[in-house]
Order: structure tokens, then sequence, then C-alpha cells
């Protein structure tokens, strides 16, 4: 069977994180939600998604093949479930189509493809808003954790950790942790392979480090918090999710937020995830156009690739930040940044592509990544895909 994760109508509520990546290669505890799905199904997937994502996102089309929504997230009776569909079967929970049974001419129009309604019973959980990436990520992780440990056994770590709850912290090959102190007690921390914990951590679980992820010196870390592969942390973190490749390396706090692959929070950059008022927080909204309420007390900044803050930067509360916007200046600056600008508080302007290549070229290089001819061609094509939000800089 050929196995496909297509994207909905809800990938446009989950912009920006959703810009330069199908749904199913968000990052949702330990796993994106696509790594998940092939550890499920014991096989790999492809993506029917937007059309300018198909040049690092291609289509792979069989005879026969299931599409599964990408914003569905997998356990084993689901799983089950999905298996037992026949042809132009579709898997149906309350409005939300999880899964179809389809040969390769049906996915050429999708659309219009008569299929016999299955009804399922619950839907374990999906991605339907930017936020709940970060609310849901406590039960993420620990479903991810059970995933990933599997009957494995942890590498232990040396007598220079305190350790609170050991037998709910695994621990990858090549991992390097010192003088840490890691409760596990209030749920499960897993540490990746060749990542790195530094010397006066304190963390608390649910936690998941992914490979070569690294918490610095001295960083208080509290649950649930996912830092992805190649990712810095330092500082204080809580409730975020950290997809992979970025830096916020130093002190500053960051709270109930989500920041995408290749951004930089510079020094003493600070996110505000409360209101004064205590009220809840308002987000805004791609397919509205609008801020729209979240139904949180708790809710920081939802950042888009690329992005990066000067030092000292304040963010308020529920901010939504676009693609590659380069932030700086003192103050707080406003809740809805649009992407590819410069700029903060006194005002912004647009970016120049050139340099916006050149840049993260750097950054690419920097990490031992080559910013190679899809980057390049993906990054120009949501430039000019998100044109409109610059009409009036």
């Amino acid at each position: 069977m050929n196995y496909i994760l297509f994207d909905d109508s809800r990938r446009e509520s989950l912009l920006p994180l959703t810009y330069m990546r199908p749904v199913a290669d968000i990052r949702f505890g330990i796993l994106t939600i696509r790594e998940k799905w092939e550890k499920y199904l014991g096989q790999k997937t492809s993506s029917l998604t937007e059309d300018y994502l198909t040049i690092k996102y291609p289509l792979i089309k069989e005879d026969v093949n299931i599409l599964i929504n990408g914003s569905v997230i997998p356990d084993k009776k689901l799983v089950k479930a999905i298996k037992a569909l026949k042809s132009h079967q579709a898997l149906i929970y309350e409005d939300c189509i999880i899964a179809m049974h389809l040969t390769a001419d049906d996915i050429d129009n999708v659309e219009d493809v008569d299929t016999e309604e299955v009804q399922y019973d619950e839907c374990h959980m999906c991605l339907i808003n930017t936020w709940d990436i970060f609310s849901k990520n406590d039960e993420a992780i620990r479903s991810d954790f059970e995933l990933v440990k599997g009957r494995r056994k942890s590498k232990k770590l040396n007598d220079s950790n305190t350790l609170i709850g050991e037998d709910n912290i695994f621990v990858e090959e090549g991992a390097v942790v010192n003088g840490a102190i890691i409760n596990a007690s209030t749920g499960p921390v897993y540490i990746g392979r060749n990542a790195e914990i530094m010397e006066g951590s304190v963390i608390r679980g649910p936690l998941a480090l992914c490979e070569h992820g690294v918490i610095k010196m001295a960083a208080k870390i509290y649950g649930p918090v996912t830092v992805g592969p190649y990712t810095k942390v330092g500082g204080e973190v809580n409730c975020s999710v950290l997809f992979g490749y970025s830096n916020k390396a130093h002190d500053g706090f960051l709270g109930h937020s989500v920041i995408a692959e290749w951004c930089n929070l510079g020094a003493d950059t600070n996110v505000s995830n409360l209101n004064n008022t205590y009220l809840p927080v308002k987000l805004w909204n791609y397919a509205e156009e609008s801020f729209i309420e979240t139904g949180l007390q708790f809710c920081g900044v939802i950042m888009g690739d690329y992005s990066k803050t000067g030092i000292n930067t304040m963010i308020n509360t529920g901010t939504v930040i676009g693609i590659n916007a380069n932030i700086y200046g003192s103050g707080y600056q406003r809740n809805f940044i649009n992407s590819f600008l410069t700029g903060g508080t006194t005002g912004f302007r647009i970016l120049n592509l050139k340099k916006i290549m050149d840049v993260a070229a750097r950054v690419y290089y920097r990490r031992g990544r080559e910013f190679d001819d899809t980057e390049q061609e993906l990054l120009r094509r949501v430039y000019n895909l998100s044109f409109a939000y610059r009409r009036n800089y």
C-alpha cells in the first residue's frame, strides 16, 4: 500500500508555520507528524499539498493509495481502522476526513471522487490552530516517548547529574549530560542522539531534546518543551516548541510559543505570554485575516521560518511573526508582523530578496548545511506568495 499525507483547509489556519512545509512536517512532541505516521505504518510517505511546495515535497502515486489527513495524530487503533479501508471508502470523524482509499486517477480529481463514508468513533488528536502545537505538546511528548523508546534501554547518565524519576528518562547514544538537575517525575525526558545538556541546567519534564540539540549552561527548562534537531536553547523556556535549526542561545524568557526552523532570538529577547488584564489572548489568523479568540490565558509568539530578533527585543502577548522577518528596537513590538520585513516599533521596510538569500546561505553554512537550489526556490516562491501582505510598506 502507498500512503500519502494530505493537507486540507486547516493548513491555512496553521500559517505561517505551513508556508515552508506541509502540515505533516510540523514537529509536535519528539517527532514530526510524518515521522509518527511512518513509524506506525512501517514505511515512507509522500505529500499531497500546495503546488509550490512540491519542489521539496513531491507526490508519489501508485495504483492503490491511502490518503491520510496530515493534521491528524496517529495511534494504534486509528492505524488499524485506516488499514481496514476498502477501495473508495473514506474514514470520517465528525466533519473531518481522516483517510481515503483511492486509485492514482482518483487523486488527480480528489474533490470530485464519490466515496463510501465509514464513521470513526473518536479522533485521538489533531492540529487545527497554531496554538494547539504548544497547548497539546504535553500529550504528544508522552505518546512519542513510548513510541520512540520501545523496548530499548537508555544510556546511563553519569553521577555528576541529579536525577529525579530516572526511569522516566531516556538517553540516546552520543548524548552528553553533565552537572544537570533533571526532574522526570512530572513527565518524560527524552535526550536525543548527540544532544548536549550543559552544566547547571535545571530541567522539569516533559522534555524532548532532539538529535544534536543543545541546552546551554544554567538554563531553566520546564515542560512541556520540545527542542528540535540542531537547536540551541538557553535562559528560561516554558511550554514551547522549537522545530529545528533555531537558536535561543541566551538569557530571556520564551513561553507558550512555537518557533519554526532557522530562527534566531537575540540575547535577552523576552516574550510576554500573559495579558496584564488576564483576559484570554487573541491571535492573528491567516485564514480569517483578523485576530481571533484562542480561549487561552497564556499565549506567547508564533514565529515563522528564518525570522530573527535583535538583542533586548520585547515581544507582546499573542504575537504572530511571518517568514524571514528581522525585528529589533526598544519597546513592545506589534502583535502581527508580516513576512520579509525589517524594523520594529519605529516602522518597517521590505527586505531585499538577494540579501535574504545571502543571509540564509551563511546561516546554513554555519550549520554545515547547503542552502541548495530547492531551498532557494522555495523561499523565493513564499516571498512572492506573501507579497499581498507587504503592499502598504
